[in-house]
């Protein structure tokens, strides 16, 4: 096991050290094996009127099988949207908790289960609430901004909430109404915002054990070999890796780009478990891995969350038999973090108008 911890330097506002589990080990499937399960899984979903919602980031068995089900496969916040909309009474939902919470936000009168409870994300176990709230007091200027990947508490205690994808016409829209910037948990994303916009920013000091790990100087090195590969990034790496890409921009914005850009090749900085959509829409394209290697690198993650490995058909098929591992949010708290999520969602909409 490997652990982070950082240090809010402009406070004494120390936020909990995160351990980063090992990757499980599933038991291998035969083909056999994978379609039984697979198909039980099915029944079960029809049995308790559900449908599953998969993260780009999870196993690629997973994502098929959602599709494949009548379900998605998407960000975190379609999968809370598609959820919303669609009429099965049972929400299960393969990613990490902060999606499953956002998923009862938004659905809080359906029963929202997920394949582990504990499967969690170093951004959102970075940022707990009393901490965060007494960061948030010190500065009553600042517009709170938090990112999709926190938990309900934060999120209520929040003015916006942002995605990837959205974060900068966000922020740009804020940065022209004069406002100043709390910013929380990625310290990378949030300063790539700051880059795009000159907006006022505080950060809340978390980052993403996966996106971290990119290295630039082993990037270049791979880049030499592939001069004609487009280069990928999120913008949770950190600004070495950033500079260096031909796009940076969300889980569905380097889909896209694989699939509209002429390259033939790509390098993408990002969980590798997304490989499995972009194969679905390029499957021409090669695609590569940005280095985990090098000066620095602990490997902490070598491009796979270990949280969201926790999701497996095996689990998947035990929840949705006993029922078991439903997220639970009061509706008062959900009320309240819902405000700054339709908040976001109606400038989304405003913008395509």
């Amino acid at each position: 096991m490997n652990t982070t911890s950082n240090k809010y330097s402009k406070a004494s506002i120390e936020i909990p050290t995160v351990t980063v589990p090992a990757h499980p080990q599933w038991p291998v499937l035969s083909p056999e094996e994978e379609h039984d399960l697979k198909e039980k899984i099915k029944t079960l979903l029809k049995r308790e009127n559900g449908v599953l919602v998969a993260h780009y980031y999870t196993q690629g068995v997973l994502q098929d099988l959602a599709e494949e089900s009548g379900g998605c496969v998407a960000d975190s916040l379609e999968m809370a949207r598609f959820g919303k909309e669609h009429s099965a009474k049972t929400l299960v939902v393969a990613g990490v908790r902060f999606m499953g919470e956002t998923s009862k936000i938004l659905s809080i009168d359906k029963r929202v289960l997920m394949p582990d409870l504990k499967a969690t994300c170093s951004l959102d176990e970075g940022c707990p609430y009393d901490a965060f709230n007494d960061f948030c007091n010190n500065h009553p200027d600042h517009t709170v901004v938090v990112y999709a990947n926190t938990s309900a508490a934060v999120k209520a205690r929040a003015d916006w909430v942002v995605t990837s994808g959205i974060a900068l016409p966000i922020i740009k829209h804020l940065a022209e109404k004069g406002e100043k910037v709390l910013w929380a948990p990625d310290k990378h994303l949030g300063r790539y915002v700051q880059n795009q916009t000159g907006v006022e920013m505080l950060f809340w000091p978390g980052s993403c054990v996966v996106h971290e790990e990119f290295r630039s100087v082993a990037l270049q090195r791979l880049q030499k070999l592939h001069p004609g590969a487009a280069v990928l990034v999120h913008p949770e790496s950190t600004e070495s890796v950033v500079a260096q890409a031909d796009v940076v921009g969300s889980t569905t914005a380097l889909i896209e780009a694989v699939a509209t850009m002429p390259n033939k090749e790509f390098i993408i900085a990002t969980d590798a478990s997304i490989f499995n959509k972009m194969r679905q829409v390029a499957p021409d394209k090669i695609l590569m891995e940005a280095p985990t290697v090098g000066e620095g690198a602990t490997c902490q993650s070598c491009a796979n969350c270990p949280w969201m490995g926790m999701n497996s058909l095996h689990n998947l098929a035990e929840i949705l038999e006993q029922g078991t591992n439903e997220i639970h949010i009061s509706k008062e708290l959900a009320e309240k973090a819902k405000i700054p999520i339709i908040r976001m969602l109606d400038f989304a909409k405003n913008m395509k108008k």
